[in-house]
């Protein structure tokens, strides 16, 4: 059966009885169903009050394609879950619009979803978002991490900001500041450039680019920098007795992420466990995958090297 016949982002084609009938088939085949879910935290507050709702969506998308191609499997399909008090029509078709872009940008279709209307549970003007997205991958193909060993290099791939993990942290550094969501972004460069539009910019999705790393080989773990940062998301990949040295100085720090340390007096232990600080995912590669990583994309930087040790080190 081949998946790519389905018409993405057809609501019609792929019903009930079909996806039965791929469980069924992936059961019996050499291939995993790999499966996410998450959602947006309280980056959902910063957009009620910047009325920027139009990308939000897109970020519900990335949380969970991105965790899946960490696996080396291609997304299939997506839901979502829109809670609110009262529906508002027209916002939710603003929100959902930023699903269906997102699920453009990876590759799979947006099967269908949830929407609940809950009196006086939710805020007015408020609503909660989910996703849940499912994914395929050959079990030879699988990444785990396991043949990970000393020397292999770390890619590291660059985010469009804070993304959507860390923003109670920001929202209380934004609280404390002299500053106001309509102000310009502190030491951003070119044109203007507000803190809201810093803070809501879309997350990055990596899918359609990471899987063509893949194809070529060489890929042995993948981290997806969310909750925990450098810190926790990295050594997540590492069989034991495996850390990182990460070289401090290998990619351009992001004025957002400089604000947000100064202005909330933040140490740079603190940031690195809380925020991605400008990479959004980071792949450990064979050194020979890596020169030619390197050499096809100019937007990826080498970040990184894998040594007998544990935990990250910035060198």
């Amino acid at each position: 059966m081949d998946f790519c016949a389905v018409n993405k982002y057809s609501l019609t084609l792929l019903g009930a009885p079909l996806i039965h009938q791929w469980i069924w088939l992936v059961a019996h085949w050499d291939s995993y169903l790999v499966a996410s879910t998450d959602g947006v935290g309280t980056k959902l507050k910063l957009a009620f009050e910047t009325g920027i709702h139009d990308t939000i969506g897109i970020d519900l998308v990335a949380m969970s394609v991105n965790d899946i191609v960490t696996s080396g499997a291609k997304p299939l399909f997506f839901l979502d879950y829109f809670g609110t008090s009262h529906l508002d029509v027209d916002l939710a078709e603003t929100v959902i619009k930023g699903i269906v872009d997102g699920c453009k940008q990876s590759d799979c279709v947006l099967l269908g979803g949830e929407t609940a209307e809950m009196p006086d549970f939710y805020a007015k003007g408020e609503y909660d978002l989910s996703g849940f997205a499912v994914g395929i991958v050959k079990k030879d193909s699988l990444i785990d991490g396991k043949n990970i060993k000393s020397g292999d290099i770390l890619i590291g791939f660059p985010s469009s900001g804070v993304h959507s993990n860390g923003f109670s942290l920001v929202r209380r550094v934004l609280s404390q500041s002299n500053l106001s969501l309509s102000d310009q972004l502190p030491g951003h460069g070119g044109g203007p450039f507000t803190l809201a539009e810093a803070l809501m910019a879309p997350t990055v999705i990596y899918v359609k680019q990471v899987l063509d790393i893949i194809s070529k080989g060489g890929v042995k773990g993948i981290a997806h920098i969310t909750g925990g940062g450098f810190t926790d998301n990295i050594p997540r990949v590492f069989p034991p007795g495996l850390g990182a040295n990460i070289f401090g100085n290998s990619w351009d720090l992001p004025a957002v992420f400089k604000w947000l340390q100064e202005a909330g007096r933040i140490d740079d232990a603190e940031m690195r466990r809380t925020f991605n600080m400008g990479i959004g995912l980071v792949a450990v590669v064979t050194p020979e995958a890596s020169e030619r990583i390197l050499a096809e994309y100019d937007s990826v930087y080498r970040i990184g090297v894998v040594v007998n040790g544990e935990g990250v080190k910035f060198v």
